[in-house]
């Protein structure tokens, strides 16, 4: 039973993070797909402390998290499942044993922070919540930065709507799921201690200073002007986008046909819009691009793979501009394990499935923006925007500081589920952060124009080819998240909840 309800609870947490489809969301609720539901985050966490705090030995406590975690996490990032079944020709039981294979792995970071806090629970009194909160967030964090890290999905992705939003300018995504880990901490703690009226006023207490917080709080970033921006979604299958008789083709001729009637200052195509090389192109295409930007009040950007054998390759993005004597171009820095290089040992798994794998170059850590019409654009590829600490570092040069974010990516390796969704939510966070504008510009979908409140100004529908014209404003300023995070990166954190966990274990010893 209480590992019915742990698996319920991590299915709810993941639901939290971006609703589910259509089917399972009616209208007469008021939920709409992809939606994040911060109060289902926080009862589906609080569910998981409550179980916990009924565990008698560390071990169960153990089976727990890593059942609720399976759970939330699978429900999650399952659609890899997709990228490997049905566009990697992977069987259907290998690719579904390797999706529960890495969810398993990654579930284990939470089984051994659920087991501690449970094996803490002498030294823990009135503290349980605080300590809870600094376990969970050295689990979020392992699980962010190790083998590369894989973050996405973490907790506080909920909360990119709801009231603990406010705080996203000070303390970021990983802030906010310590935040919210204490918060369902304490909604248990309210439940079992009816004689301290401070443990039952401390949740409410937060989330009306929240409320406050997001009603009047401060801006720290000022207007920069605005950008007309053109994004193009080719809406490319993903089984024919790198097909030299059907979808690279079809991707040339539309690209090409919207990148030369584009009438705003700034045009943008997502990730490997154009699937070749510059070398490898029909005669005369690339210097027809060149030459309709050389000139005039017109800048495009374009995802687009770079390089030679001698020079390795790049998964990059090439902006055209007037007066170039060469192309800016920003080459993707954190590479995707097995979609764009191979780590060692797992040449055998990649083998197995029929998918264009690259083993791309990483590009350098800080790239310059690329400076149009008075805005720093800093550009990321795919899940680049999922690392909100890698991006921080522009901040910290004053050289580097962007007004705008841009996003190029090709989800169409997931269907058209919740990665487009979460993706967006992820996007979202981001302009929390940092107060900037954030521009997604997708294969399939979502293809949005977020600004700096993380308000979604308009979108297209995924799954359709289309064009997505709009203005976006470029701001200026830091956020205190932006400054510190810019200079010190996660160390802060990881730093206060090792030093809050070490305290409570010798409160522990001395306790026997």
């Amino acid at each position: 039973m209480r590992l019915t309800l742990a698996l319920s609870a991590g299915l709810a947490q993941a639901a939290s993070l971006a609703w589910p489809l259509p089917a399972v969301a009616p209208q007469s609720l008021g939920l709409r797909p992809g939606q994040p539901l911060w109060w289902l985050q926080l009862l589906a966490l609080a569910l998981l402390v409550a179980l916990l705090q009924q565990s008698r030995t560390w071990r169960a406590a153990a089976l727990l998290g890593w059942t609720f975690s399976l759970a939330w996490l699978t429900g999650t990032v399952g659609w890899t499942f997709i990228a490997m079944n049905t566009y990697g020709g992977l069987p259907t039981l290998v690719s579904a044993l390797a999706v529960l294979a890495l969810t398993g792995l990654m579930s284990l970071f939470y089984a051994t922070v659920c087991a501690l806090f449970v094996a803490l629970r002498q030294a823990r009194g009135g503290s349980a919540p605080v300590v809870f909160a600094a376990l969970w967030t050295l689990a979020e964090l392992a699980r962010g930065t190790w083998l590369t890290g894989f973050g996405w999905g973490a907790s506080g992705y909920a909360h990119v709507e709801g009231p603990l939003a406010a705080y996203a300018p000070w303390i970021g995504v990983y802030g906010l799921s310590a935040l919210s880990a204490w918060l369902a901490a304490a909604l248990v703690g309210v439940h079992g201690r009816r004689n301290q009226v401070r443990s039952r006023l401390a949740p409410l207490v937060m989330l009306g200073m929240s409320l406050c917080l997001a009603w009047v709080g401060p801006e720290y970033s000022s207007s920069g002007g605005y950008l007309g921006v053109t994004l193009l979604q080719g809406n490319i299958a993903q089984d024919e986008k790198f097909e030299a008789g059907t979808g690279i083709p079809q991707a040339l001729q539309w690209y090409g046909e919207q990148l030369k009637s584009s009438r705003t200052s700034l045009v943008i195509a997502p990730e490997t819009a154009i699937a070749l090389l510059p070398q490898q192109l029909p005669p005369g295409y690339w210097q027809a691009l060149r030459q309709r930007f050389g000139s005039g009040p017109q800048a495009a950007l374009i995802g687009m793979p770079l390089g030679d054998n001698a020079q390795g390759y790049t998964n990059s993005v090439v902006a055209l501009a007037p007066d170039q004597s060469t192309p800016w171009r920003y080459d993707k820095q954190h590479l995707v394990p097995f979609g764009e290089f191979i780590p060692r040992f797992f040449k055998w798994f990649t083998a197995m499935m029929n998918i264009p794998l690259g083993d791309f170059k990483r590009g350098e850590a800080r790239q310059l923006p690329f400076s149009w019409q008075g805005q720093k654009l800093a550009v990321n590829i795919c899940y680049e925007d999922l690392f909100g600490e890698e991006l921080a570092g522009q901040f910290a040069e004053p050289a580097l500081i962007p007004s705008i974010f841009v996003n190029v990516s090709n989800l169409a390796w997931f269907g058209n589920g919740l990665a487009m969704h979460q993706h967006l939510q992820i996007a979202r966070m981001r302009a929390l952060e940092f107060e900037r504008a954030f521009v997604l510009s997708t294969n399939t979908g979502i293809s949005a124009m977020v600004d700096h409140r993380a308000r979604v100004l308009n979108s297209l529908a995924h799954d359709e080819r289309s064009v997505l014209v709009g203005q976006v404003e470029g701001r200026t300023g830091l956020t205190p998240y932006a400054w510190w995070m810019g200079r010190l990166g996660l160390w802060p954190l990881w730093l206060l909840a090792l030093t809050l966990i070490l305290s409570a274990a010798r409160s522990r010893q001395k306790s026997r």
